[in-house]
């Protein structure tokens, strides 16, 4: 028989109900509402927290949530704004400041948190019309001091300096910013753009193609990554064209390749520098003087210590019978490189052709090439002889006979086959006692010169002159 317990009157199972229900009636009512604001709360707590990390995404969709479980929560639309003019999102981090003004008039850390937002907004600006007027170094200020103090995730402050700081050709710091972008998002196009471009101006091709073939596996069809990814490719293949026709001994095809593979990007002066020397060095074994002396300088104007460059500019000015320059660019190569022995071979060829330029030129006076022969070198003298005797320049005799001189002293050394020799050699004729017909040296009219006698049909020439050949 089941024993049962009686409280007044009552059995217990009955009285276990009874006060379950009591209890129940008096515990405190939890509304709909109440639970909402508590949620809102924590939801607040959790975005600060947050915040702390500068993770401004996530914190920013808790507020979201808060002010939406809250609308009137005041500290909710502070925190978003702040959120906001960090990612430089100013027209809606302006609304969310009213709010909270509006919540909590007068509130001074809001309003001068609002008058930053102001200045950074208003930098931003200037910062993006510095860089289109060029002023690169006045935009870095309004980003560096004003826009990333205020706004430290804006996106586009730090995409803008990194461009700013390409401009500047500091390519370096360029990476180095980029790699913070990435940081935060590895797949960030623009950043992966910027920062392989980097690469690609220190001549880092193979880190540059990494970098815009990984923006191109997110984006296939980007414009920017894939005019780079190509432009860099169609480059090297035009620098390896070039470079295999010179050691194929395709000199002009190597020419055109080198002049394509310049074209395509006169900026890149890392790589255009050895695309300069490159031409230059063709040109000279092509023996186009003039296009390698241009073509070596673009080379030192792009890095004026390249010795090559200097050497092999040294080596075209003397094509182009440029001795004095010669001798300056292969004597400064010599001094960078006092052991390279063909500098100094060099050097000594074109000294050397300076002392010779200095001489008198026997050919051009005689007016025939160094490979005339013997006859030749004759007929000319006769001819000039016969024009430039005095007797037949009675108006300007003085002149008549300094042209006369030289003639009879250029016919003197050509037409002996011994004196021809040294002199062609480079050897100081002066040391034969040939004076050029200067005061000291020959002299035709002198008395102890030599006498030629002209015969001719129609008989020598009046007043004393006879040239007997």
């Amino acid at each position: 028989m089941a024993r049962t317990c009686c409280w007044g009157g009552l059995t217990l199972p009955i009285l276990l109900l009874h006060c379950s229900v009591f209890i129940i009636q008096q515990l405190p009512t939890v509304s709909a509402q109440d639970s909402e604001l508590g949620d809102a709360a924590n939801l607040l707590k959790q975005a600060t927290d947050i915040i702390k990390t500068k993770n401004y995404g996530d914190a920013l969709g808790y507020l979201n949530d808060a002010i939406e479980a809250d609308p009137n929560l005041s500290e909710a639309y502070r925190h978003r704004a702040y959120v906001l003019r960090h990612l430089c999102r100013y027209e809606e981090s302006d609304l969310n400041y009213k709010k909270f003004l509006e919540l909590k008039p007068g509130t001074v850390v809001a309003e001068k948190e609002l008058s930053q937002l102001v200045q950074a907004q208003n930098a931003l600006n200037l910062a993006f019309n510095s860089f289109e007027s060029g002023d690169i170094d006045k935009a870095l200020e309004y980003i560096d001091k004003v826009v990333l103090v205020f706004s430290p995730g804006c996106s586009k402050a730090k995409l803008l300096k990194v461009k700013l700081l390409l401009a500047k050709k500091d390519y370096s710091s360029a990476i180095s910013e980029t790699g913070y972008i990435l940081k935060e998002n590895e797949n960030n196009l623009d950043a992966l753009l910027l920062r392989g471009r980097a690469y690609y101006y220190l001549s880092d091709h193979d880190v540059a193609l990494r970098h815009f073939q990984k923006g191109l596996r997110s984006d296939p069809e980007h414009v920017e990554l894939k005019k780079a990814y190509f432009g860099l490719k169609n480059l090297l293949k035009k620098t390896k064209s070039a470079e295999d026709n010179v050691e194929k001994g395709k000199l002009r095809l190597a020419v055109e390749d080198f002049k394509a593979a310049l074209a395509l990007d006169p900026s890149h002066t890392t790589h255009n520098v050895h695309l300069h020397l490159g031409l230059c060095k063709v040109l000279v074994k092509l023996g186009r003087g003039k296009d390698a002396v241009n073509s070596c300088s673009e080379a030192l104007d792009i890095d004026g210590e390249l010795i090559e460059a200097l050497t092999q500019r040294g080596e075209a000015k003397l094509l182009i019978e440029d001795w004095e320059g010669a001798v300056d660019d292969l004597k400064n190569a010599a001094q960078r490189s006092p052991q390279d022995m063909h500098i100094r071979e060099a050097l000594m060829r074109a000294e050397k052709s300076l002392k010779l330029s200095k001489r008198k030129d026997w050919y051009k006076i005689l007016g025939v090439s160094r490979t005339s022969s013997v006859a030749e070198i004759k007929r000319a003298y006769k001819k000039l002889a016969l024009q430039w005797h005095p007797d037949k320049n009675v108006d300007n005799r003085e002149e008549a006979e300094a042209q006369f001189r030289e003639i009879a002293a250029a016919y003197e050394v050509l037409g002996d086959e011994d004196k021809r020799v040294r002199y062609d050699r480079g050897e100081d004729i002066e040391d034969m006692g040939m004076g050029g017909g200067g005061g000291g040296g020959f002299n035709p009219f002198g008395a102890g010169g030599q006498q030629y006698t002209f015969h001719f049909e129609g008989g020598g020439f009046p007043g004393g002159f006879g040239f007997d050949f």
